[in-house]
């Protein structure tokens, strides 16, 4: 596809491409990595399809597109549009299947341009998303001991919570290294855009809209959110995370919801612990800001993200929020 994307005839192509039928009709743990997949090359061509950049806007994927793509959506418990888990969490390998999980050995499954710069801003994701696992860990390990008054416990697995973040947050700086701004603003970000009245021929008459592809699908943020107790004012902002939700996995999902259920720690914490981790939190987001500034804002002529959303003002007010969040010292 990469080879092909740009060709005025790609969408024809698209159109007589005969996809197979996902042969089973529930979720097993034994083919779910395949389903997993399947969703992601069918969710790139389907974005590929809509979101042509060298042709014509079109509102209709068709059938032998959108069947598919909803079918195996509707098993994995999401909506039928290529979304954070399919670009990014279902789509790479190890090099050295030895080796750790981190830039340098690992690769893409899947891109939609053949430029390394796509291959880049995938995997500085996977890497980031790889991190979390030791906070998800920490995060076990503290609630497992609540209630038991281990002040210690607390205090370790805080730390091992901001050590993780502060590591994403050097993972996150590294995306200029192997990522133009303009061929990232020009060549692939187009494909990641949102569905905006889409009618998914086969499926329904209905033109339906998804959001496309964002970070802010990414379960990191919402889990950390939700453990630190953070208070975000309501706002269009705070709907629109609780809309992300939607497009994450299940599991993921709850994830967030047992993690919100914990009691708080911030009563028991030492606060220079805990304001370590919110200043890692406040520091990820505002790299994060950067970049969106530096990649997008300078070029955009629209002012919605790939999510759909008016995200520069959002993301200044979740990092002043965070940081608002510290103990006194």
């Amino acid at each position: 596809m990469p080879r092909r994307v740009e060709a005025a005839e790609f969408r024809q192509c698209l159109r007589e491409l005969r996809i197979p039928d996902w042969p089973e009709d529930h979720v097993r743990e034994e083919t779910l990595s395949e389903l997993q997949l399947y969703y992601v090359r069918v969710g790139f061509l389907a974005s590929a399809y809509i979101n042509q950049v060298s042709q014509p806007p079109v509102a209709l994927l068709p059938r032998n597109l959108a069947v598919p793509l909803c079918r195996a959506c509707e098993l994995l418990g999401r909506p039928p549009i290529l979304s954070y888990d399919g670009y990014a969490l279902y789509n790479w390998k190890r090099l050295d299947p030895s080796g750790p999980i981190a830039l340098g050995n690992i690769e893409t499954l899947q891109n939609f341009v053949p430029l390394y710069d796509e291959h880049w801003f995938i995997l500085v994701h996977v890497e980031i998303e790889a991190i979390a696992a030791d906070i998800l860990a920490a995060i076990d390990r503290l609630a497992r001991a609540q209630g038991n008054g281990k002040a210690d416990t607390t205090t370790e697995a805080l730390g091992d919570i901001a050590k993780s973040v502060w590591k994403q947050v050097a993972v996150l700086r590294r995306i200029p290294e192997r990522m133009d701004p303009a061929l990232y603003y020009r060549t692939f970000r187009p494909y990641i855009r949102f569905f905006e009245n889409v009618t998914y021929e086969g499926v329904t008459d209905r033109p339906m809209s998804f959001r496309g592809e964002t970070g802010a699908q990414s379960s990191i943020m919402p889990t950390l959110v939700a453990f630190m107790k953070i208070k975000h004012c309501q706002s269009v902002l705070t709907d629109h995370l609780a809309d992300m939700r939607r497009f994450m996995p299940p599991a993921h999902r709850r994830l967030i919801e047992e993690v919100e259920a914990l009691p708080s720690i911030r009563e028991n914490a030492d606060p220079l612990v805990y304001n370590d981790v919110l200043e890692a939190m406040a520091t990820f987001r505002e790299v994060h800001y950067g970049w969106a500034q530096e990649y997008i804002n300078r070029r955009v002529e629209d002012p919605r993200g790939t999510g759909g959303t008016p995200y520069m003002t959002w993301l200044r007010q979740l990092i002043d929020e965070t940081r608002l969040h510290k103990l006194p010292a």
